[in-house]
């Protein structure tokens, strides 16, 4: 059996602005983690963050906008 292939997904609030990120949410349930890379670059390094690290991320971009 293979591991799920990330499903790369990018907010609706992404404004095209240069500063988006991507995750791949289908893999919390399966893997534990929730995979970040760089909208603009499909290439790029991916930061592997568990889903309480990646909440609290959310919740410290809302505080600073």
């Amino acid at each position: 059996m293979s591991a799920p292939s990330p499903q790369w997904f990018k907010s609706s609030y992404s404004d095209n602005g240069g500063a988006c990120v991507e995750i791949a949410a289908n893999l919390v349930s399966s893997h534990g983690i929730v995979p970040v890379r760089d909208s603009k670059l499909a290439n790029s390094p991916v930061l592997l963050l568990s889903p309480g690290t990646f909440a609290g991320l959310v919740e410290y971009a809302k505080r600073s906008r």
